[in-house]
């Protein structure tokens, strides 16, 4: 190990020690759920996007606010609706009679955290209001652009079992976020645990800020600089390629299966990932270890799998499993 490798690992080990104190508050009012909590790490250090998918109660609100309440950051949460509309979210311009012009009133969209409850249940037209934001830290209301905020982070959840009243996602947004965290039950000790914490009528969420928004900007200027190492790189392309020419990676049960393969932005966001998942392990450097486990919350909602594929029961997971299964580790 260089020299230099050795100053980014202890860099990167001081500047990531906000990130523990950041989990102990959280735990203090969420059980168990590391997945969700490192995810939801990983999107903020990597500038990337959240969707969360999971059935109703299993914290995915409570862990969205609680992290926004540690970060002392500004916080805002858009319940969708089918009769939102695109003003409800960036904003508008309401005309001022007194002074004979218009006047822009800003959205929701307009803070450090966006919370997109039940992004799904709105239509299209809505969804669509986020892609300014989303892709260009901007929103344009009338003639004027304005910037969004720093850090800013779009963190939406959806309910996979209650279909009534939803609408899918446009691809084009489905691919903005960075990741898509699929979030389960608690095992029986942590449902043990939440029923001693939860189970009364009035309950605490308070928590200790932890991190402001300028340390979480200098903490990505750490993550930049975390060392990649070309077979890495390298890894990283085969994996995405794979999901686009599956036969030329020794793959051919796959070429029917896949309708559309992992698009570049995977993987740059399987790079940012990798990187934010190693300095979460106060770790300088990237391992292939670290590839494999963003690889499903990077890829899972990138993958569209064919018709074919759907009526032999076989998800996008299935196949980014065989893929990992079958690219040479470096």
């Amino acid at each position: 190990m260089s020299t230099n490798l050795t100053e980014i690992n202890d860099m990167v080990k001081s500047a990531s020690e906000w990130t523990s104190l950041l989990r102990h508050e959280m735990s203090k009012v969420l059980v168990g759920q590391k997945y969700l909590v490192d995810g939801l790490l990983t999107g903020i250090l990597a500038n990337g996007h959240v969707l969360l998918e999971g059935v109703p109660g299993l914290a995915k609100t409570l862990a969205v606010k609680t992290m926004a309440s540690a970060m002392d950051s500004k916080f805002s949460r858009i319940q969708f609706t089918p009769d939102l509309l695109p003003a409800d979210i960036v904003g508008t311009l309401i005309y001022n009679q007194q002074k004979g012009e218009f006047l822009t009133q800003k959205g929701p969209v307009f803070a450090n955290i966006v919370l997109a409850d039940e992004i799904n249940r709105a239509p299209a037209k809505v969804q669509s209001a986020l892609l300014e934001a989303m892709q260009e830290r901007q929103v344009t209301i009338g003639s004027e652009t304005f910037a969004l905020p720093e850090p800013f982070l779009v963190l939406a959840t959806q309910n996979p079992i209650d279909q009534e009243g939803t609408y899918t996602l446009p691809e084009a947004q489905v691919d903005r976020f960075m990741l898509k965290l699929k979030v389960g039950y608690p095992d029986k000790k942590e449902e043990r645990l939440i029923l001693d914490l939860m189970a009364k009528t009035k309950v605490s969420e308070a928590v200790n800020v932890v991190v402001t928004p300028e340390k979480i900007m200098r903490s990505r200027e750490a993550v930049d600089q975390i060392y990649l190492d070309d077979k890495i790189k390298d890894y990283i392309v085969d994996i995405v390629f794979a999901t686009r020419e599956p036969e030329k990676y020794g793959l051919p049960e796959l070429k029917n299966m896949i309708e559309f393969g992992a698009s570049p932005r995977a993987t740059i966001a399987m790079t940012l990932a990798a990187k934010a998942h190693a300095f979460l392990e106060s770790r300088g450097y990237v391992i292939p270890q670290d590839i494999k486990d963003i690889a499903f919350d990077v890829l899972r909602h990138r993958i569209i799998v064919s018709y074919e594929a759907e009526a032999e029961n076989i998800s996008s997971e299935d196949v980014i499993e065989k893929v990992l299964n079958k690219i040479a580790v470096p």
